[in-house]
């Protein structure tokens, strides 16, 4: 018995001395030099024009929905849809994949077609091969345009803020697809 006390005696002056030497609540953020992340480069500006390609019909839609809209909304107000949409260099689907838009929109508005949106552009091709921005915002889908912050980005597009403009082109009103033009305004390192 008086071993185990010994024992437990030493594991609590150990946990003791190990947590008095660890990160207390004054030092759980540090500066860090901007050279470490190259952030003294000049900022480049890029402006880029992709087509979101939004299948809801078919055998392989890009678009789910995983949640109703409320019965009584004719706005799809409480609805969610998962997204993994084409993003193409041309309006036409079978043009060239540039990407994919990953994400969700959620029928946010009561009274209009409006949609809270979260995506990835997740690029994968040519220069921008891995990178991402990433773009958070309102969506009124019926508006000739709309515009929606770019709040941050990965790879090539680290550190990425700016704004899209979104522009449907095409739109078929049985099904829900939809081919939209994203013109995208991004400041990077």
């Amino acid at each position: 018995m008086a071993k185990l006390i010994f024992f437990l005696a030493v594991q609590i002056l150990i946990l003791a001395a190990v947590s008095s030497t660890g990160d207390n609540e004054e030092h759980f953020a540090r500066t860090i030099d901007r050279k470490l992340l190259g952030l003294l480069k000049k900022e480049k500006l890029t402006h880029f024009k992709v087509y979101w390609h939004d299948i809801l019909s078919g055998p392989n839609p890009s678009s789910i929905r995983i949640q109703p809209p409320v019965k009584s909304s004719t706005t799809y107000f409480g609805g969610i849809t998962m997204i993994d949409n084409a993003l193409t260099a041309k309006v036409e689907m079978n043009s060239t994949l540039i990407g994919q838009a990953q994400g969700f929109y959620a029928g946010a508005a009561q009274k209009e077609l409006g949609f809270f949106m979260a995506m990835n552009f997740a690029f994968k091709t040519g220069k921008y091969n891995g990178s991402t921005i990433t773009i958070l915002g309102r969506n009124t889908a019926m508006s000739e345009v709309r515009e929606m912050p770019i709040i941050g980005g990965s790879g090539l597009f680290r550190f990425a803020r700016g704004y899209v403009e979104a522009r449907t082109k095409w739109l078929n009103f049985k099904n829900g697809d939809a081919t939209v033009e994203y013109s995208c305004y991004v400041l990077h390192y």
